[in-house]
C-alpha cells in the first residue's frame, strides 16, 4: 500500500527567536505561510504553561488566520484546555510538560492520569477538535490511549533519535512494534521528536505512519537556507514513504 506521508511543521522556535528580544518579529503567520507554500500539511504550536515561546495571542491568530490546520500541543491543564475550547484548533495533541525541561521529555503517562485525560478528551472531542496523545512506544500506554477515545497517537521518537549503534536499532524496532499495535487498535499513527534529514530514512522504514511533526531541525536548517526551502527539502524527503506492509 502506498500512502502519502504528511508533514506537520512545528514553528515554536520561530517564536523562540522572537521572544529572545521581545520583538514582534519574526512573524509566526508569515512562517506558517512559508510552510504552506513549501507543501506542509499542518502547523504545530505548543502553548506551554510558562509561555516560553508561543503566546496566547499566537494561538488565537494562527487558528483564525492560518490556512493550514493548526495542531495545538498542550498539557492537560484546565486553563489551557479552556483556551483550546475557545479557539478550536483543528487538532490538539496532549503532551507531558515539566517547567524545567528544555523540550518535551517522554510520552504522556496515560495509565497514571487516565480519569483526568478521559474527561479532557471527551470535552475536546465534543467541541469538534481531533485529539492526539503524545506517547512513548509502549503497548500498555497505547492500549490506555485507545480507551480514552482519542483517535490519534503520536509516537515519541526522541529515544530513537538520541540513540546510537545497537540501541538505535532496538529503538527503531520498538517504534515499529508500537506502530503495528496502534494500527491494530484502529488508531491513526503519527510520530515526532528529534527527527531530521539525517535520521529520516530510518523512520521511513516504519509502517502505518500518517504524519510526521518536525520543528527544531527545520528551524535550524532555515537559518542557512530559509524556512520555505527547509520545508521543501523535508517534504521531498518524505516522498519515498510506503506506509503499509512490505
Amino acid at each position: 500500500m502506498n500512502q502519502r506521508l504528511k508533514l506537520g511543521v512545528n514553528i515554536d522556535h520561530v517564536a523562540t527567536i522572537r521572544q529572545a528580544r521581545g520583538t514582534d518579529y519574526p512573524d509566526l503567520l508569515e512562517a506558517a505561510h512559508c510552510c504552506e507554500a513549501a507543501g506542509a500539511d499542518s502547523v504545530t504550536i505548543h502553548l506551554r504553561e510558562d509561555r516560553r515561546h508561543i503566546q496566547d495571542a499566537d494561538v488565537v491568530r494562527l487558528c483564525h488566520e492560518c490556512r493550514l490546520p493548526i495542531n495545538l500541543e498542550m498539557a492537560n491543564v484546565p486553563a489551557i484546555v479552556r483556551i483550546a475550547l475557545r479557539v478550536k484548533p483543528a487538532e490538539v495533541c496532549l503532551v507531558p510538560e515539566r517547567r524545567q525541561e528544555l523540550t518535551t521529555e517522554g510520552g504522556l503517562d496515560v495509565l497514571g492520569q487516565f480519569a483526568s485525560l478521559r474527561k479532557t478528551v471527551a470535552r475536546l472531542s465534543a467541541a469538534g477538535i481531533r485529539v492526539s496523545i503524545f506517547i512513548a512506544p509502549d503497548e500498555r500506554q497505547l492500549a490506555a490511549a485507545a480507551r480514552l477515545g482519542a483517535p490519534v497517537v503520536e509516537l515519541h521518537t526522541g529515544a530513537f533519535a538520541n540513540a546510537r549503534g545497537a540501541r538505535r536499532n532496538r529503538e527503531l524496532r520498538r517504534l515499529q512494534r508500537a506502530a503495528d499495535f496502534a494500527h491494530g487498535l484502529g488508531l491513526q499513527v503519527n510520530a515526532g521528536h528529534g527527527l531530521n534529514l539525517a535520521n529520516l530514512p530510518e523512520v521511513l522504514q516504519l509502517r502505518w505512519l500518517d504524519t510526521l511533526n518536525i520543528g527544531h531541525s527545520l528551524v535550524a536548517r532555515a537559518i542557512f537556507c530559509g524556512l520555505t526551502r527547509a520545508v521543501r527539502e523535508m517534504r521531498a524527503a518524505l516522498r519515498p514513504y510506503r506506509g503499509g506492509v512490505r
